[in-house]
């Protein structure tokens, strides 16, 4: 996956600028920032579902588009009804086919790779429950299941560790990380908490205030350089482990700050790389 010069607006306001960004197989990329910062519009623009205001971007050497099936994408958790008429199974199935609904007959090839899918996440034990019965955790494997199906060459993950309990956090995250390290998947994993991901991840793209920083989680994860991004003193902590960013006394939040602790800088600052 490939940016170059790439920039965002929307109107008067730039949310990034002349982004230059390559990611390699293998490679776990974690894309940080408080709401509004724009992380949901760089997947959307991945996903070939919202153009670049200018720049460039190439997927597997391709210019971005809908339906690419060298694509595998991960949602936020959201339950599916109690009274889904589909089992784990077929929530799975649904990426190896690539229909979203209808009947159709499949064959033995098909139902193989569903086993290896659902063996794949850990999940062969309810492959046959009603998908409404299973819990958020385990519902989520299923969609990590559907995303690796096509065997993608990038993976994208949009927040898919919310209203995860920290059992689940760690489970999904050791099986994208796996999918990075393993079978050479280029995965962009957006989130606003890193701790859970953070010893799989290679590098950091953080958005905030119309600019970015790109660099290791070392690099990127300190007090230095999210003060000169946001504009005012940012303290990162290290607790037990955890990183921990802190922006006003009042406001301590794992791995990012509010929205309103962001920091609108000049128009000449707008949308550039502060290293």
């Amino acid at each position: 996956m490939s940016l170059s010069a790439a920039t965002l607006k929307y109107g008067q306001r730039t949310l990034w600028k002349d982004l230059n960004l390559q990611v390699a197989p293998g490679e776990f990329l974690a894309v940080l920032g408080a709401n509004g910062s724009g992380k949901t519009s760089f997947l959307k623009i991945l996903l070939g579902l919202s153009p670049l205001s200018s720049g460039q971007l190439t997927i597997n050497g391709a210019p971005a588009k809908r339906g690419n099936r060298g694509i595998g994408y991960i949602p936020q958790q959201k339950n599916f009804a109690p009274d889904t008429p589909l089992r784990a199974r077929d929530v799975v199935g649904l990426g190896v086919d690539g229909d979203k609904w209808g009947f159709r007959l499949r064959g033995k090839s098909y139902h193989q790779r569903v086993d290896e899918l659902l063996a794949q996440v850990g999940a062969t034990s309810y492959g046959k429950i009603p998908v409404g019965m299973l819990s958020g955790g385990e519902q989520q494997r299923l969609r990590v299941a559907q995303a690796l199906a096509a065997n993608p060459q990038v993976l994208l993950c949009d927040e898919p560790l919310l209203s995860l309990d920290l059992n689940h956090q760690k489970a999904v995250s050791a099986l994208v990380g796996q999918q990075a390290k393993q079978h050479g998947t280029a995965v962009v994993f957006v989130t606003h908490e890193i701790n859970p991901i953070l010893e799989h991840v290679d590098r950091v793209l953080y958005l905030a205030g119309g600019r970015f920083t790109l660099g290791t989680p070392a690099e990127v994860m300190t007090t230095e350089v999210l003060s000169k991004l946001y504009g005012t003193r940012v303290e990162v902590l290290h607790i037990d482990g955890r990183l921990v960013v802190v922006g006003r006394p009042d406001s301590v939040l794992d791995g990012h700050l509010p929205e309103d602790e962001q920091s609108h800088s000049h128009d000449s600052t707008h949308g550039q790389e502060i290293r």
